[in-house]
């Protein structure tokens, strides 16, 4: 049994060289990294762990992408009870395929789907892998954010394809945020006492003219300044430096290999 239908539970990325993704990845959250192999020996995915838990994969990135200059993505993965059954409603609401359902071997059933307006996300049916093991502590996914230039059109889309509801966040400046939330979550679920499951951010003239609408990943961190500046160290950049917001102190950040990402540092207990 997997994770509630539209809920967030899993991230990852596909990087050109995995044995530099990996030595990035472990020493800037202190994941550990089991390494998956093919029969012949080689890397078939790394399952990286926090305390022994499943927290976010890395695999290779296919040849033809890197020589055409992609860049690599981290990856949002929602849960759903049926991946064909959700692909019948997403193409319904103007979305498409990027890649087809496909079963892999027993962890479960996985397809890649695009937005109305290009945003591309993973849609998996759990097997054996449900999917991460812990949310909301250092190190571990903690977010999922759409950037969009049409929010009003993303809030539609997505509530027609699984079924989202949405609650305006109160206490910003600019466009509103939209809360992404599931009714009745049920317990034992990620920040199952209360029902958000996301956010959806408008691209305004801040940002380039040529970003794309896309998804945005989120780790928990204990402090985003050190792990800014760790990050320096081992070759990342700091796209947005460390800022402020009512939810956490953040930062944009981007591994050596080009991968993009963002963490969150909750604001401290009252």
């Amino acid at each position: 049994m997997g994770y509630q239908h539209g809920l967030f539970s899993w991230t990852d990325i596909s990087v050109p060289d995995p044995d530099a993704g990996r030595t990035f990845y472990t020493s800037l959250f202190g994941w550990e990294a089991d390494e998956q192999l093919f029969p012949d020996g080689s890397l078939m995915y790394i399952m990286f762990r926090r305390d022994g838990k499943a927290v976010a994969g890395m695999g290779k990135q296919m040849p033809e992408m890197t020589e055409q200059g992609i860049p690599p993505v981290w990856n949002s993965y929602i849960s759903v009870d049926s991946v064909d059954d959700t692909i019948e409603k997403w193409t319904a609401a103007g979305g498409s395929v990027m890649m087809p359902a496909m079963d892999v071997m027993t962890s479960g059933r996985m397809a890649f789907v695009v937005d109305a307006e290009g945003a591309a996300v993973g849609l998996w049916e759990a097997g054996d892998h449900v999917g991460a093991g812990v949310f909301h502590v250092p190190g571990a996914m903690s977010w999922n954010e759409l950037n969009t230039r049409n929010v009003d059109a993303a809030r539609d889309f997505y509530g027609a394809a699984l079924g989202w509801e949405f609650e305006a966040f109160e206490g910003g400046e600019g466009p509103v945020y939209w809360l992404v939330t599931i009714p009745g979550k049920k317990q034992g679920d990620p920040l199952s006492n209360d029902n958000t499951n996301g956010g959806m951010l408008t691209i305004t003239e801040a940002f380039p003219p040529e970003m794309p609408a896309h998804w945005n990943v989120y780790f928990t961190v204990a402090d985003v300044d050190a792990t800014a500046a760790t990050l320096d160290r081992l070759g990342g950049n700091v796209l947005v430096q460390a800022f402020d917001t009512p939810a956490g102190r953040m930062a944009v950040l981007q591994d050596p290999q080009g991968g993009t990402f963002s963490v969150i540092q909750p604001p401290a207990a009252a």
